[in-house]
């Protein structure tokens, strides 16, 4: 059995625009058409799941993963929304929500460079890197299906689940950038997993992972 699962980042948003956590804002016009413009043009899924957020949710809907498009049936009469699992929620960040970096970076310095230096660390009260890093591991772990998993996650979670994958110390995790409606591919059999990282979503990967 082997499993493949694409992740795909959200398209931009103000938020992600002012390097600011999450705060709950949509899409925006630019990202949406983005989003749209790549509809259809990703690989067959059997399965579609996303982080409980609101820009992850309508990019997967912008990108058209229904019902229809998950099971690659077009005659589903009725579209479903995709799974979001709660092991693939965003990286709980806390009384910084909705704060931007450097705001918090002029309000807590020494707070912000022990969470940048130490994956252990949660100093704004929310989730530690380690412990988000942990969760998709399990949810990587639990989740091995025959067939593709499309995943429309917040770019942490593919950090997370690209430090598992290579088996590398959670310290690696800033030093992975995920750009904005970007694909992450991973497929494993037998407990080992392949990588390929940052291609755009309507690449051809059959000819990459052998799907």
């Amino acid at each position: 059995m082997t499993s493949r699962v694409t992740f795909v980042s959200p398209a931009v948003n103000a938020s992600l625009r002012q390097a600011r956590f999450d705060d709950g804002g949509s899409i925006d016009a630019a990202g949406a058409a983005l989003a749209r413009a790549a509809a259809g043009a990703l690989p067959t899924a059997v399965r579609v799941v996303t982080s409980p957020t609101v820009r992850c949710r309508e990019t997967a809907a912008a990108l058209g993963l229904d019902a229809a498009r998950a099971t690659g049936s077009p005659e589903a009469a009725e579209p479903v929304e995709p799974v979001e699992p709660p092991e693939l929620a965003g990286l709980d960040v806390g009384r910084w929500r909705g704060l931007t970096l450097a705001e918090v970076g002029a309000a807590e310095p020494e707070a912000v460079a022990r969470w940048l230096a130490d994956p252990g660390s949660a100093p704004h009260g929310g989730e530690s890197v380690e412990d988000l890093c942990a969760r998709v591991a399990r949810w990587l772990e639990s989740s091995r299906h025959d067939g593709r998993t499309l995943a429309v996650v917040e770019p942490e979670i593919v950090r997370a689940a690209v430090v598992h994958v290579l088996g590398t110390p959670a310290t690696a995790f800033w030093r992975l950038d995920v750009p904005p409606l970007t694909a992450t591919s991973i497929s494993g059999r037998g407990g080992r997993w392949n990588l390929r990282l940052g291609h755009p979503p309507h690449a051809d990967e059959a000819s990459a992972d052998g799907s």
